[in-house]
């Protein structure tokens, strides 16, 4: 291939690797507003019930239109949370897989360390990177009609730009902040459970002390909330991301350092982008997996 050529078949693959993140970004938004919604309607079902039977006694015409309204909220939640089924995350996973596959291949390309030392480099790129898209012919519905996001491809000419557009750019760009994203979500979390856990307790008690008060069905009411909102950041998996997202960090770091103390080199180039890509492709493949098999174990 002719240096023109190589930069088109590049050019095409990195429009292809836009497509597939796309997709994979979908199906992400898909799973979390499923299990949002789901959240939600567990809660105005709960919420419905609560206010049916405070008003039996005195409305019961409205405690039947509020009965009847937790009915529906309660029904449709199975509904809801087919959006975010075993099927649908384990697409979503493998969709996730092929983006991040096809990246790591052109970072590594960019970065001119092997495979990609040889004439043939650009050659091996692309069996490379079409034989990463075998077998993924049923998720092809999933990018049909996407549009690749116009972008130019990453400043990445050697494995110093490599280093600040790609090792440094994941640490200080993406893991690092996703993993204070997370670790905020993971206290507001620990704090919404510890403030419906005291309000249970307390209306618990006032209910005990005062049974004609009617705050039994509130009791129930706060329990369900509670149970709802850590079942919602369970199946987010808030705190194991943050974790891993943090170790990534500090694996790349850990690798980068090394390597400025090292010798130089060929051998230390190529060490270095294999083992960043590797380090990023076991955090995702890692929480992939897990997110999957959990899924799959409901």
């Amino acid at each position: 291939m002719t240096a023109t050529t190589s930069a088109e078949v590049l050019a095409v693959r990195w429009r292809r690797q836009s497509v597939w993140s796309q997709g994979a970004n979908q199906l992400k938004t898909q799973i979390q507003r499923a299990r949002l919604g789901a959240m939600l309607l567990t809660v105005g079902g709960a919420l419905f019930s609560a206010v049916s039977v405070q008003l039996i006694s005195s409305v019961p015409t409205g405690a039947k239109v509020f009965a009847g309204l937790a009915a529906v909220s309660l029904g449709l939640v199975p509904v809801l949370g087919r959006g975010a089924g075993s099927t649908v995350v384990r697409d979503w996973t493998r969709a996730r897989s092929v983006s991040e596959a096809l990246k790591t291949e052109i970072y590594t390309y960019l970065a001119g360390v092997a495979p990609y030392r040889g004439d043939d480099r650009a050659t091996v790129l692309v069996d490379r990177l079409d034989a990463l898209l075998t077998g993924t012919e049923d998720l092809e519905q999933y990018v049909a009609g996407i549009d690749p996001v116009p972008r130019s491809l990453p400043d990445v000419h050697d494995v110093d730009s490599y280093v600040q557009g790609r090792a440094r750019a994941q640490i200080d760009g993406y893991y690092r902040r996703r993993a204070a994203e997370l670790r905020r979500r993971v206290s507001l979390v620990r704090r919404i459970e510890f403030g419906l856990a005291m309000l249970g307790a307390v209306l618990a008690a006032v209910a005990g002390f005062v049974p004609g008060a009617g705050l039994t069905a509130w009791v129930g009411l706060v329990t369900t909330v509670s149970t709802a909102v850590v079942a919602h950041a369970a199946a987010e998996r808030y705190e194991y991301q943050q974790i891993e997202f943090t170790r990534t960090a500090d694996g790349l770091e850990d690798l980068l350092a090394r390597y400025a103390d090292g010798p130089g080199g060929d051998d230390a180039d190529d060490a270095l982008v294999a083992g960043c890509e590797r380090v990023i492709s076991i955090q995702n493949e890692g929480w992939m997996a897990k997110l999957n098999s959990e899924d799959l174990a409901v």
